[in-house]
């Protein structure tokens, strides 16, 4: 999976900090989404980031398959 919340928060002008402050998301978990180092992400944070940023799911993520 690879996040692209980074890129989707600078196409709307907002900091990580902001996004934290509209959604109660800690900063290091809004960190840790836009770097791609996050292992799980439950569904009521996606769900807040969603409406804070007037988004759908797979703006934020996107399916990568595992290279072997």
């Amino acid at each position: 999976m690879k996040f692209k919340l980074k890129v989707l928060l600078a196409m709307k002008g907002m900091t990580q900090k902001k996004l934290a402050e509209l959604t109660g998301i800690r900063p290091p978990t809004i960190s840790a989404i836009c770097t791609n180092s996050i292992k799980e992400l439950p569904v009521g944070v996606i769900e807040r980031i969603c409406q804070a940023l007037d988004c759908q799911p797979g703006d934020i993520m996107e399916y990568v398959p595992d290279e072997e």
